[in-house]
């Protein structure tokens, strides 16, 4: 045990916080306390995920109880964007000023209660503002659970982790149908006060989801800061300790043996000197300042050419992706009342079913009685197999991403997403139909996923959440307008939504080869 600093020459020494940390983090590995760390934010990413992905699955259920028409469903569908857009700069100037921990928490305790407020929801506005504020709630949170998790890993395994934690949202997607279907084909209504307050099934549903959140925010309370922010704030001692808790986690090892005992020795000491000579502790206006400050770098080059170009690639990669993954649940409760006949294919099918809403409308009727297209097993069963499908591309990607690299795989990504996108408008079966949703939203899944990999790579940690929160912002904004759009288009015609997605992520082809080749 005496001989464990060997490991450490002294022309190796880090010379930087950073490096330090760095070095201590190679001498810690991967273990025990990554595996908490990736199952505390595994309820993390499902939590968040759910709070775009259950409307999906009431547009059917719930479109006669509160009233909805095609493009009432998109605007609901594009609600949670809408308070991601309105928060999500903010969010990351914040996140990096005061720290990640505290944002997680303040933001699933939050969604926790937002979902309380849905989940009693008894008209379409009452629910569309309840889904408002859990986007506002939602960017607190999910730019900080990356930050969170990268800064707890080393560079050697940081892509791996990271791609392991992104395919949380593929496990979502078998985790989300299943229990939708397991609840929703419940026949659960109660009424209380006359009838003036009504919870249906899919109130419930709602209500069981809310556990999610509530999960996640009594977990990340066992969870410390990152010691990366520490370090950026000056807090040296407390960085010390939670390295020292890493290693002995990760290692077995008890905290006396950790190699790096002096670690932060010197910054430990200008600090005790400064505060000796009377200096006074960073108040709120000062931390806001000093974040200001760090911005400066983004405006300039390149960190300001990669910012643009990432935002440009993730606002369209994750609008499509959402467009895809949130519609699906509606399209394929079309499929199963339209079912696929005489060699048509699936643009016949909502061409017709848009077609019948027309004619609804144009009608006027108010004596007919509102029957909802219920989504049958097959819906739920596709989706889950969907979310199978997804995961596939997370362990390809995680195998090969050192050898092959990041910008290949992107570019190989948006080409199959463009070839799965004018396949589905030509689908002809629903096996087809689902062979083709589900490529499309596994290999945007994982684009997305790779660009944030190289956004972290790109910039540093402290301007790192304020980056990520303002490429989340333009990607909110592809999804925002995507689904606003797509029941226009679709209205306009089947095909002019599919073609122009399609061209889009040609686009975003193009687009990968301006990516930086190494890490920065």
């Amino acid at each position: 045990m005496a001989d464990l600093n060997i490991d450490v020459p002294d022309k190796v020494e880090p010379v930087t916080p950073m490096q330090e940390i760095n070095k201590a983090y190679e001498l810690s590995k991967f273990g025990r306390f990554h595996v908490k760390l990736l199952f505390v934010s595994f309820f993390g990413c499902v939590a968040s995920i759910l709070v775009t992905n259950t409307t999906s699955y009431l547009l059917p259920i719930a479109e006669c109880d509160l009233n909805m028409n095609l493009k009432q469903k998109g605007l609901l569908t594009a609600m949670p964007y809408f308070g991601m857009f309105v928060s999500t700069v903010i969010a990351g100037l914040l996140i990096d000023t005061f720290g990640r921990i505290y944002f997680l928490r303040i933001g699933f305790g939050g969604i926790f209660l937002c979902t309380l407020f849905s989940a009693s929801s008894q008209t379409y506005e009452m629910l569309a503002a309840a889904k408002l504020c859990e986007g506002i709630l939602f960017a607190t949170s999910l730019a900080a659970i990356s930050s969170l998790t990268s800064e707890f890993c080393h560079t050697t395994v940081r892509d791996r982790v990271m791609l392991c934690q992104s395919s949380f949202a593929a496990l979502t997607q078998i985790l989300s149908p299943a229990m939708a279907w397991g609840i929703l084909i419940q026949d659960w209504k109660y009424s209380f006060f006359e009838g003036r307050f009504v919870l249906n099934i899919w109130n419930f549903y709602l209500l069981i989801m809310s556990l999610w959140s509530l999960t996640a925010f009594l977990l990340y309370m066992i969870l410390p800061e990152s010691p990366k922010y520490l370090v950026t704030q000056k807090r040296y001692v407390e960085a010390k300790n939670i390295l020292i808790q890493v290693y002995s986690e990760n290692t077995g090892k008890p905290a006396d043996t950790f190699p790096y005992q002096n670690i932060f020795e010197k910054e430990i000491k200008e600090n005790a000197t400064t505060k000796a000579d009377g200096e006074v502790k960073d108040n709120f206006a000062k931390k806001i300042l000093t974040s200001l400050k760090n911005m400066k770098p983004l405006l300039g080059r390149p960190l300001l050419g990669y910012l643009l170009l990432i935002g440009l690639m993730q606002f369209i990669t994750l609008g499509i992706h959402n467009v895809i993954r949130l519609w699906f649940p509606q399209l394929s409760t079309i499929v199963e009342h339209y079912s696929f006949e005489g060699g048509q294919n699936l643009c016949g099918l909502l061409d017709e079913y848009t077609g019948t809403l027309k004619v609804k409308s144009a009608s006027n009727s108010t004596s007919d009685v509102c029957v909802p297209h219920v989504s049958g097993s097959e819906t739920y069963i596709n989706s889950i197999i969907i979310g199978l499908i997804s995961l596939l591309p997370y362990f390809i990607s995680g195998v090969i991403v050192n050898k092959v690299g990041k910008k290949v795989l992107l570019f190989v990504g948006g080409l199959m997403s463009s070839g799965s996108l004018l396949g589905l408008r030509w689908s002809n079966s629903k096996t087809m139909m689902v062979a083709f949703f589900s490529t499309n939203i596994a290999v945007t899944q994982t684009m997305k996923s790779l660009t944030q990999v190289v956004l972290i790579d790109v910039f540093p940690t402290a301007m790192r959440t304020l980056s990520l929160s303002l490429v989340m912002l333009t990607a909110r904004m592809g999804t925002l307008v995507g689904n606003v759009a797509f029941p226009i288009l679709l209205a306009m015609g089947c095909s002019i939504p599919f073609y122009t997605m399609a061209a889009l992520m040609g686009f975003v082809v193009i687009l990968t080869v301006f990516l930086p080749k190494k890490k920065q």
